[in-house]
């Protein structure tokens, strides 16, 4: 009978059943040939070139299968490494992977019987990971190249190096705390010192007033001490409000008094109030609350009460008067000469005051426009 045409349905049928996986029991790993059902097989035993393959395997049948071990252990770490790295992951994925490849090593030419034996060889020699769970055997594939390593190395130590400069800031910061909270308790802690006299003649006298005895106190001198007293309490008193108030004047303006000055020109950047309001200028009227102001709409004239967050300064044209916010000129008024985009800064001239003309940078958010 002749052979089959190639696109008669038999022959289109044959090429079918050749391609993809066949049973593992039809295939000859010596010959490397998958037989597609069992009488192929048969044959295939019986044929000559088969006889001489098992006849070259009888000399020395351990150097075939550890030849065919080493491959299969190669090609399943190669795809492992490749596909997944260093992640965890159920060794029946891989090998389902692996056998997609007609021309792999079958399992049953190696020194392992089954899937498992081989997932504890490879936990037993080092190679991978590997965990006995209810639902299997995971593995994780361990990187020993040379390159990682060093790679792996480089990072540990970089992150090291990030730790150490953290705990020199950290202790730096620290040992400044320690210093300062020092320095104030030295302040705050009277000194007493011993009352020494430098000769023994010397008597101690207290002169209260011009008609003050040294005999005995009289009742004119009762009474001056008694003024001086309530003198020195009031002085005392005058000189903590005094100190108070200059405290309080030197206290640092919070963020909303820097930039919430009277007749400062401010952009509204809080979108609540809709697009009528959004990037729309306006002047400040008043401050309230001490994080609030009332302001007043340049193009429509309303007046809206907004906190500290939805403004912020407008930078007039070059030539323009401003008004200094913050530093050792606030409250001063003066002219934009230019603008520093590279350091976020303007060059100011000073329009008032005893440093009138002088030239200053400050930044942006240090001034803003005059109405």
């Amino acid at each position: 009978m002749g052979k089959a045409d190639f696109l008669s349905p038999k022959a289109i049928g044959n090429r079918i059943k050749s391609k993809g996986l066949q049973k593992l029991r039809w295939y000859c790993q010596m010959c490397q040939k998958q037989c597609r059902d069992e009488n192929g097989f048969k044959c295939h035993c019986m044929s000559e070139s088969h006889q001489r393959q098992l006849l070259l395997a009888s000399e020395d049948p351990n150097k075939f299968m550890d030849y065919f071990s080493d491959e299969f252990k190669n090609e399943f770490l190669e795809l492992l490494r490749r596909r997944f790295g260093t992640k965890r992951v159920h060794n029946n994925i891989i090998y389902n992977e692996y056998i997609n490849d007609r021309e792999h090593v079958h399992m049953n030419s190696t020194q392992w019987e089954t899937l498992t034996d081989f997932t504890k060889w490879l936990g037993r020699e080092g190679f991978c990971k590997v965990d006995e769970t209810p639902k299997g055997w995971y593995i994780q594939y361990i990187d020993r190249d040379p390159e990682t390593i060093r790679r792996q190395e480089e990072q540990a130590r970089k992150k090291k190096q990030d730790l150490d400069d953290e705990e020199r800031s950290a202790k730096f910061i620290e040992e400044q705390v320690r210093r300062g909270r020092g320095d104030k308790e030295e302040e705050e802690t009277p000194v007493f010192t011993e009352l020494k006299r430098e000769s023994e003649e010397e008597k101690v006298a207290f002169n209260l007033g011009a008609s003050s005895s040294v005999a005995g106190p009289s009742k004119s001198s009762s009474a001056l001490g008694a003024s001086a007293l309530k003198a020195a309490a009031s002085s005392s008193a005058k000189r903590k409000d005094t100190s108070a108030d200059t405290r309080g004047e030197k206290k640092k303006k919070s963020a909303l008094e820097e930039i919430m000055e009277p007749n400062i020109v401010v952009k509204v950047v809080t979108k609540r109030l809709g697009e009528k309001y959004h990037k729309k200028k306006a002047i400040i009227m008043e401050v309230r609350e001490k994080y609030g102001a009332v302001v007043k709409m340049i193009d429509s004239g309303d007046k809206l009460k907004l906190d500290q967050n939805h403004v912020e300064t407008v930078i007039p044209a070059p030539g323009k008067q401003v008004l200094i916010l913050n530093g050792p000129h606030r409250e001063r008024e003066a002219l934009l000469e230019g603008i520093d985009e590279k350091n976020f800064s303007a060059t100011l001239t000073i329009a008032s005051g005893l440093q009138k003309g002088k030239t200053v940078s400050v930044a942006y958010e240090d001034f803003s426009k005059l109405a």
